[in-house]
């Protein structure tokens, strides 16, 4: 359900930059579940260019029952910008949850002035898709910007609305990077850089997928591919704790 979306970032991507592979550590890049009636496959994408530090992406078709596609764009420590974050979740096609936003690593008023309300055209121009529904797992004031798309919706909004909108939050992040002019203070670059590792923490602890993976992947599989791919900065409790 979500290919096209997966295709038209490869693409834009592939265009724009130099991508190089980024490593994903062994059996994390892909599994196939031997649970239940319905065996879901997961896939996964890394890249890295100068100007983005790392460019993941997830696919997991499981048929009829699920299909999500999931991706953070993180730029290098050298550029404030927000991260680009994507979560399409389809379930029994019945089902549909979609998340796209501008994940602000900063809260000030110029870092929202420049990086934030260049998305309010946008936001009201998918106004239906801005439902403001209920976050059970995170605190919508933290990472996630005011011009949030988060909606339920049917399949075949999916296919058009949830599809152009897309095509458009994509093209002016690009645009917003390209634009982006990059830090060269130490101390800047070494407050980005624990922005997006409290960033990753705070995602690690709270990210709601985990259980998905697990039913799927087992406990183990899953908790590795938490720690060591989706949020890779993030300590697990348990070893902070230590």
């Amino acid at each position: 359900m979500y290919k096209p979306f997966l295709e038209l970032l490869e693409k834009e991507l592939y265009q724009r930059f130099d991508l190089q592979p980024r490593p994903i550590p062994p059996g994390l890049a892909h599994k196939v579940s031997d649970r239940g009636r319905n065996p879901a496959t997961i896939s996964s994408w890394c890249y890295e260019c100068p100007q983005l530090r790392k460019i993941r992406y997830t696919y997991i078709d499981a048929g009829e029952s699920a299909q999500i596609f999931n991706s953070v764009i993180y730029p290098s420590y050298e550029y404030d910008l927000p991260l680009l974050g994507i979560d399409f979740l389809s379930f029994g096609k019945v089902k549909n949850l979609v998340v796209l936003d501008f994940q602000p690593l900063f809260t000030d008023k110029v870092y929202q002035e420049k990086y934030i309300e260049p998305l309010k055209i946008l936001h009201d121009r998918y106004i239906d898709l801005a439902q403001n529904l209920e976050m059970k797992f995170y605190d919508a004031n933290r990472y996630f910007s005011k011009y949030l798309l988060f909606a339920k919706t049917d399949a075949e909004t999916v296919r058009t609305r949830v599809f152009t909108a897309f095509q458009d939050y994509l093209s002016l992040y690009l645009q917003m990077l390209a634009q982006a002019k990059p830090q060269t203070s130490f101390d800047d670059i070494a407050r980005i850089r624990k922005a997006q590792q409290d960033y990753d923490q705070y995602s690690a602890e709270r990210d709601p997928a985990s259980g998905l993976f697990s039913s799927y992947f087992g406990h183990e599989w899953s908790e590795r591919f938490l720690y060591e791919f989706l949020f890779e900065d993030a300590v697990p409790l348990a070893v902070a704790t230590r």
